[in-house]
């Protein structure tokens, strides 16, 4: 294939995958773990200030890759940023992961990169994910770098690629604890495919220095990051404290709590899905090419040993992936998602693969007859046939994208959709504004929130100046608004005929009960009965 042709391609795809990934950020209700990373960006953002917590949220590369747009954005203070300002850095991840295959390509060969950058960027998994501010796509993104990186040191040994390497994997450590597991995958992916070739290529002091080098990359990059430009010492020790509190986390199903899952999970998930008569989401395609790409790296097709040995190092790497995190307890739809893109790698070598042998196939087929004219057209009809079958794989995969980010984007029917906010909770948010609208304290009308688990309502009140949050209903309950998150059955009881109650649909397990005090549900009823010339006025919404 041209080289023209192979980056013209490519920039196709990218526009595909910016297609897919950027319109509408602000459309989706902002999930519970978003509100959490959004707070703490944007007190990073308006304080300069960063402290890791080995507990919970993860590494700080998210909040600084979202540093840039926050002050692109021209915001003045947190109510007047956006899900679409957050939702940015890793939709432009998203992308980018289409184009970091290039790095690929003169070792999978070219058609093999352009097929895993269109699955990567039609996937709906990979598609949905880069619309969510969490880390996952960008810790899959440094993975890819890391590995693009990798490939280009070993074919050219300059030690610039050896630090790009290292840097990558320090990325990776700085986005989120998980990164071992890729680290574990990727150091048995390089024992099988360079084991073999240790005799033909051994160490020596050149090899030894630039692996240090990338060896201090990897520590630099991750120490600047944990301890926010080293403002603070004690980040880098507790990103490595971390690792105790997660592995108690995933290590058995009780401690996985609400998350604990079956081993088949995942391939329930993402092979196939269909909840309610809704449509069904399935993204068998790429684990059936991927099969094929394993096939083919297992036989060793390539006769160039270093192409060999880069299927060799997709082929566990992209296995081992979807075991380890299979084995854990601990499933979340999002955590998959490094895994998945390493059998996108291999779809898009199965895909290559398929297209050729079904050429090879019908020549042979054709030979006996001697029929040299014949023997050439059925290769090119069989193989364009395979060509066919695998673009209609894509274009299915982006229907689903498609579809999963837009109509469903919110909807349990859809896999991806996990323990995910309805519509309810912007409907509540409207409300409140109404109520405050008509408060003489307007946004500083007091607001009480009850309930051990309020996410993502410091989202959503984040215009409100005076909003508290209890796990349990205080002593003192007089606040003009009051939101219940389920903390309490008999709190409705407890304020009785003094307040109004709505209700909204916060998760299909979840209802939020908004209370509003009767002296100013009667003041709105009034404003709203002389807007509307007299007309009624009744706020409800089902939850």
């Amino acid at each position: 294939m041209a080289t023209r042709t192979f980056a013209l391609a490519l920039i196709l795809f990218v526009a595909l995958a910016a297609a897919l990934r950027l319109p509408q950020l602000s459309s989706r209700p902002i999930h519970g773990d978003e509100a959490v990373h959004a707070v703490k960006c944007w007190d990073l953002y308006a304080t300069g200030r960063y402290v890791y917590d080995p507990v919970e949220f993860h590494g700080p590369t998210l909040y600084y890759a979202t540093l840039p747009i926050l002050r692109l954005s021209g915001a003045r203070d947190f109510a007047s940023t956006t899900a679409a300002i957050y939702r940015l850095a890793p939709a432009l991840a998203g992308v980018g992961l289409v184009l970091l295959v290039w790095l690929l390509a003169d070792g999978v060969g070219r058609s093999a990169a352009l097929w895993a950058g269109l699955l990567t960027a039609v996937s709906p998994a990979l598609v949905y994910y880069s619309r969510y501010y969490i880390q996952e796509t960008l810790l899959v993104f440094f993975a890819a770098l890391a590995i693009g990186c990798g490939w280009r040191y070993g074919v050219s040994r300059r030690a610039g690629w050896a630090i790009a390497t290292g840097a990558a994997l320090g990325l990776m450590h700085a986005t989120k604890e998980t990164a071992i597991i890729a680290w574990g995958c990727m150091a048995a992916g390089l024992a099988a495919a360079w084991f073999p070739m240790r005799l033909r290529a051994p160490a020596g002091p050149a090899a030894l220095r630039q692996a240090g080098l990338a060896l201090g990359a990897a520590v630099l990059t991750s120490v600047l990051l944990f301890s926010a430009m080293f403002t603070n010492a004690r980040g880098p020790l507790d990103s490595l404290r971390a690792y105790g509190v997660y592995v108690s986390r995933a290590g058995g199903a009780g401690a996985a709590g609400d998350h604990a899952h079956p081993w088949d999970a995942y391939l329930r998930w993402f092979g196939y899905w269909q909840r309610d008569r809704g449509p069904v989401f399935s993204e068998a395609g790429i684990l059936l090419l991927a099969l094929v790409g394993i096939a083919a790296a297992a036989r060793g097709v390539e006769p160039d040993p270093r192409r060999r040995a880069l299927a060799r190092f997709l082929a566990v790497y992209g296995c081992l992936m979807p075991v380890a995190y299979s084995a854990l307890p601990y499933k979340t739809p999002w955590s998959f998602i490094g895994a998945w893109h390493g059998l996108v790698l291999l779809a898009g070598l199965g895909a290559a693969r398929l297209t050729v042998r079904a050429a090879d196939v019908a020549g042979a087929l054709a030979r006996p007859r001697n029929e040299q004219t014949r023997a050439g057209l059925a290769r090119a009809t069989l193989g364009a046939a395979a060509l066919v079958a695998c673009a209609l794989v894509a274009w299915n995969l982006a229907a689903q994208a498609q579809r999963a980010a837009t109509r469903f984007a919110s909807d349990p029917r859809n896999p991806y959709v996990y323990a995910h906010p309805l519509h309810g909770v912007e409907r509540m948010t409207h409300w409140i504004e109404r109520l405050a609208a008509a408060s003489p304290e307007g946004r500083g009308t007091t607001i009480q929130v009850i309930g051990g688990n309020p996410w993502p309502l410091p989202w959503y009140l984040r215009g409100f100046s005076r909003v508290g949050y209890w796990d349990d209903p205080p002593g003192q309950l007089d606040a003009p608004i009051i939101i219940d998150c389920g903390a309490d059955d008999r709190l409705g009881a407890r304020l009785g005929d003094a307040y109004q109650a709505s209700h909204y649909g916060l998760r299909p397990d979840a209802v939020l009960t908004v209370y509003c005090e009767r002296r100013l549900y009667e003041r709105f009823a009034r404003a709203a009965t002389g807007a509307a010339g007299g007309a009624t006025t009744r706020e409800a919404d089902e939850p």
